[in-house]
């Protein structure tokens, strides 16, 4: 019986460990369909995943002298919302955590700056992007 238990137990492991593969892929995959997107825009894209210990943010650009933070949501259908709406407070808050550590951190303390989602749906060979240009205030 032990080793049923052990099989089934490494089989979740190895699923899981696929599922988070193939998210990690559609996510880099729906990043740089965004920021192409963006650049195709008018967008100067500045620096994609920056990190810091207050989080991450996917993409900041400029957009006709705005610093611009970009978090980027990929989905492969609408079946369980529209990507745009995982952006959350919590979300919001990290976000703009992080933007001002990225302005503290580069010294651009006057700069405008706003936040955009870009929401992407990944189906098949099919993209969709859209920009939604000053998602949410600073919270």
């Amino acid at each position: 019986m032990a080793n049923w238990r052990s099989v089934d137990f490494y089989h979740k492991i190895g699923s899981n460990a696929e599922m988070t593969i193939e998210r990690i892929s559609k996510g880099k995959k729906g990043e740089d369909a965004a920021a192409a997107f963006l650049v195709k825009d008018g967008y100067k894209i500045v620096e994609r995943n920056f990190r810091c210990p207050l989080g991450e943010i996917d993409i900041v650009a400029v957009d006709k002298g705005v610093l611009v933070f970009v978090e980027v949501k990929t989905r492969s259908s609408n079946k369980f919302g529209l990507p745009e709406e995982a952006v959350n407070r919590r979300k919001q808050h990290q976000m703009t955590k992080s933007a001002q550590f990225y302005l503290s951190r580069k010294k651009l303390f006057n700069s405008p700056a706003r936040f955009d989602v870009v929401a992407v749906i990944l189906s098949g060979e099919k993209e969709e992007v859209r920009v939604i240009r000053n998602a949410f205030e600073v919270s």
